[in-house]
């Protein structure tokens, strides 16, 4: 028996006629608790790396503008180029949904690395620019699951990305969209990716020795995203506009977690083989 929702509006509330959606306000959200984290980690005595107020305000807009310019992009040219060539200005209605993790993950190692790289150059930063690089993302692998988990949240109300076809008894019918139950994917994805992924990567920051090596939280998280997106695409329902990648059901998701994982491994290991 499944469990019958009925769906929830996409928009959270109107001010003065505009529509404040859920999908932003689950950006919004991660942004806010993520500045907050990231300036508690960066002033905490056993922190690798120490930013002023200034610093976490340049970095926190560099990251905000590598996950929406590269999640976006990285959408568009994965997930739906032929479209977006068709209609080249919905590439900029971002409030429709349609963004990737992996190209906002490409976006905020850029954005990490030119920030880095400048204030290395200005002299604000000491140490190389890898390092620093290195370290931030480390601190930020222990925060991103924590967007992970609204925007997964953000994706359920909007109906995105759901769950393919099951008779389990948890699976999830919206009243008037659909007659057939399927699995709430991105509840999963929310528990993986952002509850537990969370715990682990605190876990491995707060207890263990890998904060001191640039690199290795970071490259900890890739493999772990992976796994578990991985795992959750085998209840998630493939995108329509590309389907199966092979005859035997591999998702663009794994495809590209794949990679993840292997990017992953090799940063592990360059920064345990880094003195």
């Amino acid at each position: 028996m499944a469990i019958t929702i009925n769906p929830i509006s996409p928009v959270a509330f109107s001010i003065f006629g505009l529509d404040i959606r859920w999908y932003a306000l689950a950006y919004v959200a991660a942004f806010v608790i993520g500045y907050f984290m990231l300036r508690h980690f960066t002033r905490c005595p056993n922190s690798q790396i120490t930013l002023s107020k200034k610093q976490l305000d340049d970095l926190l807009t560099a990251i905000i503008l590598g996950v929406i310019i590269g999640g976006r992009l990285g959408y568009v040219l994965i997930y739906n180029l032929p479209f977006f060539l068709a209609h080249p200005l919905e590439i900029f209605a971002v409030w429709h949904g349609g963004m990737s993790f992996h190209g906002g993950l490409v976006g905020v190692v850029v954005a990490t690395l030119i920030f880095a790289w400048h204030q290395s150059r200005r002299g604000a930063l000491s140490g190389k620019t890898y390092d620093n690089t290195f370290k931030i993302l480390d601190i930020l692998s222990v925060i991103a699951p924590i967007g992970l988990f609204f925007g997964r949240i953000a994706n359920f109300i909007n109906m995105e990305v759901m769950g393919r076809p099951t008779d389990v008894p948890w699976a999830i019918v919206f009243a008037g969209q659909t007659s057939i139950p399927r699995h709430p994917s991105p509840l999963y994805e929310a528990a993986t990716e952002g509850i537990l992924l969370f715990i682990i990567m605190y876990c491995l920051y707060r207890f263990t020795g890998l904060r001191r090596r640039p690199g290795a939280l970071a490259g900890v998280l890739a493999m772990l995203y992976a796994v578990f997106r991985i795992f959750c695409e085998q209840f998630r329902a493939p995108d329509v506009q590309i389907g199966f990648l092979t005859s035997w059901g591999l998702t663009m998701g794994q495809l590209l977690s794949g990679i993840l994982f292997f990017v992953g491994v090799v940063i592990f290991a360059i920064a345990f083989r880094k003195k």
